[in-house]
């Protein structure tokens, strides 16, 4: 049996949450996986490569030093 996820279900961030990692500190550690950075600056939102967390950027986006 499969599992849909719903539009509404991603974790929104801002420049504070930078870097971002997943998981992130607030969550269990009986659910943890190994702790990956989330380049969501870079397009806006990003996915966890290991539980398909949607994270959205809130605002405006970083802008490099190039």
């Amino acid at each position: 049996m499969g599992t849909q996820q719903d539009s509404h279900d991603f974790v929104e961030v801002s420049a504070a949450d930078l870097p971002l990692y997943c998981p992130t500190p607030d969550q269990s550690l009986w659910n943890a996986h190994p702790k990956v950075v989330i380049p969501v600056e870079k397009l806006g939102e990003a996915r966890c490569p290991y539980c398909s967390k949607l994270y959205k950027f809130k605002g405006t986006l970083p802008q490099g030093h190039h």
